[in-house]
């Protein structure tokens, strides 16, 4: 059972290491383009939050290293993606940047390591970063959410690209199915929440990737990592398999893979 547990937490860190990875392409395109566009620093504040967190829980809990491994890596790619964020984006978003990376990736995060360490302890300090960290990762589920409700009201999957749901799907199972064999229900809930939506999505992609899409115009897209929103037609897009995908982003499964 360990080797298995073992060889599924290995397939969730590599398949977490490209989820992690994938916004490359965006940002490249900031650093050529000298500017953010449209896009928020929110999200990937947050996604590194989660990152340092998942971490503080895998280094807490014994035999968690692989929960801490790819969350450290997590951790050193979206660090990278905020401080591209202050270097290229406009004053008033570098701003903004700056206070909520003191208020999220400083000062809360501090408080958490402070009081879970210093007020408790054993199972009971794990419980409270798993909680934390599970809780996080649920709340960031109103991007797939909304995801699915563009897709049924605009009857198109314009808005929800194929791997998109494909690797919430992949991603949320395999770290599902790595809870079940270690017995961690803060990593389970929230990746099995994952790989239902991802199945859903999956479902809704089917139904609907040849329908026509509705005459009504979509006045705001789908949001940016679960908190950006964007434009129709907005330059805020990303290349994927050499097709630009608008508002491609890799919200939808990052917090599944911050576990």
């Amino acid at each position: 059972m360990e080797e298995l547990s073992f060889i599924v937490g290995v397939i969730g860190n590599v398949i977490s290491v490209l989820v992690f990875l994938s916004p490359v392409g965006t940002f490249w395109r900031i650093v050529k383009n000298g500017s953010t566009e449209d896009f928020e620093s929110l999200p990937y504040v947050c996604t590194l939050l989660s990152s340092s967190l998942w971490t503080y829980y895998g280094i807490t809990k014994p035999g968690a290293y692989l929960v801490a491994t790819v969350n450290g890596f997590g951790i050193l790619a979206e660090a990278v993606y905020v401080v591209l964020f202050l270097i290229y984006a406009p004053r008033k978003m570098r701003v903004k940047t700056g206070i909520l990376v003191g208020i999220l990736n400083v000062g809360f995060l501090a408080a958490a390591i402070l009081v879970t360490h210093l007020a408790l302890e054993g199972d009971t300090r794990i419980d409270a970063i798993g909680f934390m960290c599970a809780g996080l990762n649920i709340i960031m589920y109103g991007s797939p959410l909304a995801a699915m409700k563009t897709v049924v009201t605009s009857k198109s999957v314009e808005y929800m690209p194929f791997f998109l749901s494909f690797f919430l799907f992949l991603n949320g199972g395999i770290w599902a199915f790595y809870a079940l064999l270690e017995h961690d229900i803060f990593l389970g809930v929230p990746n099995g929440i994952g790989f239902l939506l991802g199945t859903a999505q999956l479902i809704l992609y089917a139904i609907f990737r040849k329908a026509r899409p509705s005459n009504d115009t979509i006045s705001q897209g789908l949001l940016e990592q679960g908190f950006q929103k964007e434009r129709r037609g907005a330059s805020s897009e990303s290349v994927v398999g050499g097709k630009s995908i608008p508002g491609f982003s890799v919200f939808l499964f990052n917090f599944c893979s911050s576990s």
